[in-house]
């Protein structure tokens, strides 16, 4: 089973001032693709600079040729189905059809509010993702939409000419609950995982380990139940949510051991953050560099 290697680069940068350099050194590097946060603000940046993502995600579509694009993630917090097709249909034009969407429920943070809403609960949030994802599809693959739902409706939407990718760009769904992954059985062409978040800080590598294996199995049946076989669906894990979060990103060798025990539990892409001085995303850049054109040959 062939392992990817992709980034996620945060939006912290002006375009002009390091923002644009970023993503064609990672499309040099070789990464299968350069992912963002669709987020209004996140966790310590939330008093830095942080820029739109699909904005974001535009400008790199015309600086780069090769490398996919994409968000891990976007939610429901603060976008809606109908205007968000539009957005993703003219991002996936500009680029080639060069997008995968990472999507997910949503959480808790800076987004959950921004538009004065209270926090929604995590079930509300699971009824609202469960309604999301089925009219985005249909958004994305048909000309014209009118759908009535408790959250989202759609009034003779129009989305000409579609996407560049047929029938629709892919779907990457973040889940690990099972409204969650049955979503992602359903509606993925990829499931994404940032592990278990109970271990990020007091578990280890061989109970997180075993949290993966656990949710791997959970989202083959729900594959099963619905005669899909999950080898057809990519296998995502985010990195920087596990006990190695520290560490994984100190030496080659030890990246490289990380990369070929989830290889083996069947991930097909593994994804690390570029570094970013001053934060919890900080790493050597030479070592960084060696890490993404050095581990994919050595575990062959």
């Amino acid at each position: 089973m062939t392992l990817r290697l992709s980034t996620v680069i945060l939006p912290v940068d002006r375009w002009h001032e390091g923002g644009r350099a970023s993503w064609q050194r990672a499309e040099q590097l070789g990464f299968h693709a350069g992912y963002t946060y669709d987020h209004l603000s996140w966790r310590s940046f939330r008093d830095r600079t942080w820029f739109g993502a699909l904005p974001t995600l535009t400008a790199a579509a015309t600086a780069t040729e090769r490398m996919r694009l994409g968000t891990l993630v976007t939610s429901p917090n603060f976008r809606h189905p109908v205007t968000l097709a539009k957005e993703l249909i003219s991002l996936d034009d500009v680029s080639g059809g060069r997008v995968t969407l990472g999507i997910g429920a949503g959480g808790n943070g800076f987004d959950a509010t921004a538009l004065g809403q209270e926090a929604w609960t995590p079930r509300e949030r699971a009824d609202r993702f469960a309604e999301f994802v089925p009219l985005l599809d249909r958004l994305l693959t048909e000309d014209a939409v009118t759908q009535q739902g408790a959250f989202y409706t759609a009034d003779e939407a129009r989305n000409i000419p579609g996407c560049v990718q047929r029938p629709r760009l892919p779907f990457a769904v973040a889940a690990t609950g099972p409204r969650g992954l049955k979503l992602a059985a359903r509606h993925g062409q990829a499931w994404v995982t940032t592990g278990d978040p109970k271990l990020y800080e007091n578990g280890t590598p061989e109970q997180s380990l075993a949290a993966l294996r656990s949710q791997i199995e959970k989202l083959g049946k729900a594959c099963a139940e619905i005669g899909r076989d999950v080898a057809e669906l990519d296998k995502i894990l985010l990195t920087g949510f596990t006990p190695e979060q520290n560490t994984l990103l100190g030496s080659v060798d030890g990246f490289v051991d990380f990369a070929g025990r989830h290889q083996e539990l069947g991930f097909t892409e593994i994804v690390i953050h570029w570094p970013i001085p001053d934060s919890d995303f900080a790493a050597d850049r030479d070592v960084f560099e060696k890490i993404v054109t050095e581990t994919l040959a050595q575990l062959g």
